[in-house]
């Protein structure tokens, strides 16, 4: 394996490890089912609602539930939240399901037999996503739920006006489509022994819920008649639409989504009067229930006493609860952020009630395990692995669901999920470990988070605060019923706000570079390869493909410098080749060398008539290729101007080694250029080339200055001022990518053009943010494809069909990509320019190198 250097191989590990391209929007890594939230959002925003169902389809067998009463942690995470409002992800996919949900295209292949038996226990989502899961990958399924329904404690603890009983039906049938067994209102340590289960099946899930309500037990005449906990309350509202023990006056404790359910519940249920929530939390910003559901609650009339503890329970002498007497809650935790409510003992009042619902928290039911083998955590669900969730007490149980760790449906279908899994494994004898991890089975905080520079053009397009949120029944019509809510979207809706979606992603670079698309996905991708293979294992070719011309450096809000990647291994592959590049094509570039070091091309000039030699004009290679007319003519201007204390180089300047990784000679050669400075005892060198400034820049003993800086210094020629001015040509200007952050070159050339009197109109892409021509790194003849279409990309910018450059090479590069094009020296020492000149100027190899000769002619004339 080849060795790069330490610093190259350092810069490439950072990238690796934090390069954002191939993270995923906060969405997406935040769904504990890792649903592509970007790819479904914006097939609505599109139109295309029966693609965007299959995508949500492809993680989610229940979309329509989860449309309605998904936490959407996605929404909690989603960018544009920072910015104004959270994406309506929740509401678009109920837009979907509701719309485009057709069960004759659910997906219901399944392997082969597999001759296996899994019992789960538990028909809520956990255990249905675990169910599915395992038919499909062939095994004989058999779900046993001690309720006469699907769903568990999301069908019974979830009101239906929220969420509608068929809707539940229509998605939980996936279940007998795909031949899974249900045993309804079978109870596991009642109607069947857990013993018999574990001996009759190869792998047990268990997915029970928390249908263990609670009570505070704490105060005095807690078991009075009309005390219920929220389990029991919800269940029988649940699945009877009434609650045959409640009385007119309800008040409700807690401040929760459980207590808002119970809360609405109640003002639905027959001969209920009045309901009272209360709450510990002081206002309804602090109470931890969903916003929407506490407005909820607000616009059907359910009152509110805020801040308030029980002190007692009022009953009358048959133990009926009468009220309750409330005391003012001070504060809810203590320093340590424990719970320690602390209350105002002066600060009491009396609530009527004949009915008090507790949803102050749920427990796990444990009852199917009669002899209690299955160990416990202190908050009563069951001990196992969090990946695998393999119990640690019995190999062949396995959890998922409220009685492991979830807390909402999602997260629990990911657990029933990961538990199909292991179970799978187990019944395999494979590791159940083995390269997982809950990126990839849960959720997880992303990497990517673009800065607002960084969002993509016109991301506030959608008003600002504008999210879009679904009509609903008016709060004095819907308590009359247990008739849906929430309306769905509208097609204008759904598709308004889906375009509101940022779709984030991290891959600025490979949205700018034409290159790096011809290799990989993302740069963490290609550098991982480099680092794990060795630069030697994998073709040169991509390292000779970058422009180097730190465009991508430029889009990454990480600034990582890909370029310097590239060049360090370049110089290793020069090594490992006995000094010469490995593409062929860079044959050309030797002969192009040793001409351009030899002394038919060369000249070195001092100042003309004895004069003293400060400046030297170094007009580089590109230039003297091209106009050798308007070299001589640039150092006739800068001796008129610079008290004719100016000499000539017509040398290389060694950029083309260097490009190419060939460290040993560009040292070489450009200490041949700086022995020739050092000879005329120059102070000052003046570069027509942008590569040579930067070549000068930092290696020349000498100071630098660019031609194009000193021109406004010193003036144009004066017969060439306002030459342009009446032109039916406007220019657009192409800046090299070599000198991007040099302002004070652009605005010399923009001076320049503007003296000539020619109009411009900017580009889009210019100064700091230009593009490459296609000729930096030395591509054009190692990788032709590469240069031309990065060529054909910058010259298909222009708005004007007229390009300026103040390259050489890069005239020649706008020229081939498909425009016109002119040098600006064309424009300083040449007649008005119009349409009717537009011309063909690029020449072959031959013709460049008889007017590098005829520069030296030029040069030495003046000399």
């Amino acid at each position: 394996m080849g060795v790069l250097k330490a610093e190259v191989i350092e810069k490439m590990q950072d990238l690796v490890e934090n390069c954002m391209g191939d993270s995923n929007a906060a969405c997406s890594s935040t769904c504990p089912m890792n649903t592509d939230v970007k790819e479904y959002v914006k097939l609505i925003g599109e139109g295309k609602g029966e693609e965007s169902i299959k995508v949500v389809r492809d993680k989610l067998f229940i979309p329509g539930i989860l449309g309605r009463i998904c936490a959407h942690p996605c929404e909690k995470a989603c960018r544009r939240g920072e910015e104004d409002n959270p994406i309506s992800i929740a509401y678009l996919k109920r837009y979907v399901a509701d719309n485009f949900d057709n069960p004759e295209d659910w997906d219901l292949l399944k392997e082969e037999d597999k001759n296996k038996k899994i019992a789960i226990i538990g028909a809520g989502p956990a255990g249905a996503q675990g169910a599915i899961d395992l038919a499909k990958k062939g095994y004989s399924v058999t779900i046993f739920e001690k309720l006469p329904v699907v769903g568990g404690m999301m069908r019974v603890g979830i009101p239906e006006y929220r969420l509608p009983r068929e809707v539940i039906e229509k998605e939980y049938s996936i279940l007998e489509k795909l031949g899974i067994e249900l045993k309804l209102g079978i109870e596991i340590g009642k109607d069947i022994s857990f013993e018999t289960l574990k001996n009759d099946f190869d792998a047990i899930l268990v997915a029970v819920g928390r249908q263990a309500g609670r009570v505070d037990k704490s105060l005095e005449n807690s078991g009075a008649e009309g005390i219920f906990n929220a389990a029991e309350y919800l269940k029988e509202i649940s699945l009877t639409q009434n609650f045959e023990k409640s009385g007119k006056r309800v008040v409700v404790i807690g401040g929760g989504d459980v207590a808002m359910d119970c809360a609405r519940s109640s003002k639905r249920v027959s001969g209920v009067e009045s309901v009272v929530s209360i709450p510990l939390e002081p206002s309804f910003e602090s109470m931890p229930s969903s916003n929407h559901e506490i407005y909820g609650a607000v616009e059907e009339k359910v009152d509110f006493k805020l801040g308030y503890g029980i002190e007692r329970i009022l009953v009358d002498e048959n133990n009926r609860v009468t009220g309750l007497e409330i005391k003012k809650c001070i504060s809810i935790f203590d320093e340590a952020g424990n719970f320690s409510p602390k209350f105002d003992m002066d600060q009491k009042e009396v609530v009527e009630a004949d009915t008090i619902v507790f949803a102050i928290g749920q427990g796990v039911d444990n009852s199917f395990d009669s002899e209690k083998k299955l160990l416990t955590r202190r908050n009563g669900t069951f001990e196992a692995d969090n990946l695998s969730m393999q119990s640690v007490s019995d190999e062949k149980i396995f959890v998922a669901g409220d009685c492991a760790s979830s807390f909402i449906v999602v997260e629990a279908m990911a657990e029933g999920r990961r538990a199909a899994t292991s179970i799978d494994r187990f019944l395999n004898g494979k590791d159940l470990l083995e390269g997982r991890s809950i990126e990839n089975e849960g959720g997880y905080a992303t990497k990517l988070h673009l800065p607002v520079e960084y969002l993509p053009e016109g991301w506030d397009a959608a008003e600002k605060v504008k999210r879009v949120i679904p009509a609903s029944l008016p709060g004095e019509t819907r308590i009359k019923s247990f008739a849906e809510v929430e309306k769905v979207f509208t097609k204008v809706e759904a598709e308004k706000e889906a375009n509101r979606c940022l779709q984030c992603e991290c891959k600025l670079c490979m949205k700018e570079c034409i290159m790096l698309n011809d290799y990989t996905d993302c740069p963490k991708t290609l550098f991982k390869d480099y680092l794990e293979k060795g630069y030697d294992h994998i073709d040169a070719k991509i390292a000779y493909s970058c422009n180097m011309c730190d465009q991508c450096t430029l889009k990454c809000p990480k600034e990582f410098n890909i370029k310097g990647n590239f060049a360090g291994m370049r110089s290793e592959y020069i090594k490992d080749n006995h000094g010469k590049s490995p593409m062929a094509g860079h044959k050309a570039i030797e002969v192009h060398q040793y001409l351009g070091y030899s002394k038919l091309f060369n000249t070195t000039n001092k100042a003309p008539k004895n004069k003293k030699t400060k400046y030297v004009f170094f007009p580089g290679c590109s230039l003297p290729s091209y106009n050798p007319e308007a070299v001589g003519n640039v150092l006739e201007h800068l001796q008129n101007k610079l008290n004719g204390e100016v000499g000539s180089l017509l040398k290389c300047c060694g950029k083309p080694p260097k490009a190419l990784g060939q460290d040993d000679l560009f040292k070489e050669r450009f200490k041949s250029v700086q022995d020739e400075l050092d000879k005329v005892e120059a102070e000052v060198v003046i570069v027509a080339c942008q590569s040579c400034h930067g070549i000068f820049n930092a290696y020349s003993k000498q100071k630098v200055v660019s031609l194009w800086e000193l021109l406004p210094e010193i003036g144009l020629p004066e017969s060439q001022i306002g030459v342009g001015k009446g032109s039916d040509v406007k220019f657009n200007i192409h800046d090299s990518c070599s000198i991007r952050k040099m302002t004070s070159i652009h605005d010399g050339i923009r001076w320049i053009v503007n003296e000539l009197g020619y109009e411009v109109e900017e580009l889009e892409n210019s100064r700091e943010k230009t593009r490459c021509c296609g000729f930096g790194g030395m591509i054009v003849p190692a990788v032709p494809e590469v240069a031309s279409k990065v060529m054909q990309r910058r010259a298909a910018e222009t708005t004007t069909g007229h390009m300026i450059t103040y390259c050489a090479a890069c005239r020649e590069s706008m020229e081939k990509g498909g425009t016109d094009a002119q040098h600006i020296l064309d424009l300083v020492f040449g007649e008005k320019y119009t349409k009717s000149k537009s011309m063909k100027r690029n020449s072959g190899p031959v013709k460049q190198w008889m007017n590098r000769y005829k520069s030296k002619i030029e040069l030495n004339k003046r000399g």
